[in-house]
């Protein structure tokens, strides 16, 4: 059996994962949530696959399908009240088929003009969408919001010491230092470490009642850095935190980081969505002072992961940051007239696939009305939530118009309840802790296919799996 199969074969087998895809979009609401976790089980049925003779396509196949039926939770399902990963779009799973068919190579603008230039019109108009001009406004796709968050660190770093790209941490005048809230994204502890700065350098600050990053406590933050001889480089505002889905005073921040002179970042990954509907566009106020911004495509937008995307106001800084010349690639552009620079000097990825065009098929087959009506739908779930959690006893333990809602109750044990509605496997939902040592439970509505019918269903779930402190 060869590696391409011949026409037939591979008729037969697109028309079985066709029919496949098509059983589990329909059917996936059906489904248990979470699986029955059982490891012992799942390393007996691959241990006969030794790959030492052939197996039948379709037979192949259907056990990849049986497996990802039976052993995983199913984030497109409409009781999936978890992370930021919701049911894909239809043309997001038919753009993705198509580029593993076509196997663009977005390395070299020659190689790929068509995915390469789709995703530059994508940057421009979502950059708009920020409040960006769309004349200045540069950025890059993104595997996810850590590889866009790391990429606004490397920026920051390349404004800050003309000399970094050659000289790395070497050629900083002072160690630097990067300023987020108690509730930023882990990704920027990575990144800092990635970045050869290290865990101590990244600046986790309390936050006030409403769980949001104060704008004086960075100030002083900075100044007392300033002090001890230290380089403040980089303050961070949050859109979403993913723990309570709170939005940082951004406006205030960019006030703090102009005045320090600090690289200003807003990781707005999921709660950046807030910019396409115009009654909440003012929780981002201030946006488009941002140096930088961090959005993902296959968070609010519903596209098939991974969708980061990097954006950012200052047209020169990812060529500064990742511009080299290699001899081995492709110099097929070089009669064009002003050719964009290519992908692999403009980004952390060298190879990659053609990311947008999930986005793209989805914005074009939807427009900006259909996914303003999804969004307005799923914030309302979330209000819908939120009213009848509060009916049913539970304590609302975070402000937010998104559609994130955590619950807390001081005579419940959270984590407890938690996993025991996800053992049920009626719905998925989970534990978090806040800052000060508190707990809840996190539902967010991040699916366009959740009803009200599911909500009920999750507060119900609730209501019978709700475990009390010292007992049941």
């Amino acid at each position: 059996m060869g590696l391409a199969l011949d026409s037939q074969q591979r008729l037969l087998l697109w028309q079985r994962l066709a029919t496949e895809l098509e059983r589990y979009l329909r059917q996936v609401g059906s489904a248990r949530v979470a699986p029955e976790l059982d490891p012992a089980r799942l390393r007996a049925a691959l241990a006969p696959f030794d790959f030492a003779q052939p197996r039948p396509p379709l037979d192949a196949l259907a056990f990849a399908v049986d497996g990802l039926w039976r052993d995983q939770v199913h984030t497109p399902h409409p009781r999936y009240f978890g992370l930021f990963n919701p049911a894909p779009t239809a043309l997001g799973i038919a753009a993705d088929a198509l580029v593993a068919a076509f196997n663009p190579q977005l390395a070299a603008w020659s190689h790929n003009p068509f995915a390469i230039e789709v995703e530059r019109h994508l940057v421009r108009v979502l950059g708009s969408k920020f409040g960006y001009s769309p004349a200045e406004c540069d950025g890059v796709f993104a595997t996810g919001g850590a590889e866009a968050n790391h990429t606004a660190l490397l920026c920051a770093l390349a404004h800050a010491s003309p000399d970094f790209a050659r000289g790395g941490v070497r050629a900083l005048a002072a160690p630097p230092v990067l300023y987020v809230s108690a509730l930023a994204h882990d990704s920027f502890a990575k990144a800092a470490r990635l970045c050869g700065l290290g865990a101590e350098s990244v600046r986790a600050l309390p936050l006030d009642a409403g769980l949001q990053l104060p704008a004086a406590a960075v100030a002083q933050a900075i100044a007392a850095d300033r002090a001890r001889g230290l380089a403040p480089l980089l303050v961070v505002a949050t859109a979403g935190s993913t723990a309570a889905g709170v939005v940082d005073p951004i406006a205030g921040l960019a006030e703090v980081a102009a005045a320090a002179g600090c690289w200003l970042h807003v990781d707005a990954a999921w709660g950046g969505f807030a910019a396409f509907l115009p009654e909440l566009r003012e929780l981002l106020a201030g946006i488009e002072r941002a140096d930088s911004i961090t959005f993902d495509a296959h968070k609010s937008l519903s596209v098939p992961m991974g969708a980061g995307i990097f954006l950012t106001r200052h047209p020169d800084i990812l060529t500064r940051t990742f511009g080299l010349a290699a001899d081995y690639m492709p110099r097929d552009a070089a009669g064009v007239a002003a050719p964009p620079p290519d992908p692999f000097a403009h980004s952390m990825q060298w190879s990659r696939r053609f990311i947008g065009l999930k986005l793209f098929l989805s914005l074009a087959a939807a427009g900006w009305p259909g996914y303003e009506a999804t969004l307005r739908h799923q914030v309302a779930m979330g209000e819908l939530l939120r009213q009848g959690a509060a009916a049913a006893g539970w304590r609302i333990a975070n402000a937010t118009p998104l559609p994130l809602v955590l619950l807390a109750d001081p005579g419940c044990d959270l984590p407890a309840t938690a996993q025991a509605v996800v053992a049920s496997g009626e719905a998925w939902i989970s534990s978090v802790t806040l800052p000060g040592g508190g707990s809840a439970i996190r539902a967010c509505i991040t699916n366009y296919a959740t009803q009200p019918a599911d909500v009920a269903a999750l507060l119900d779930a609730l209501r019978r799996h709700r475990v009390r402190r010292g007992g049941t």
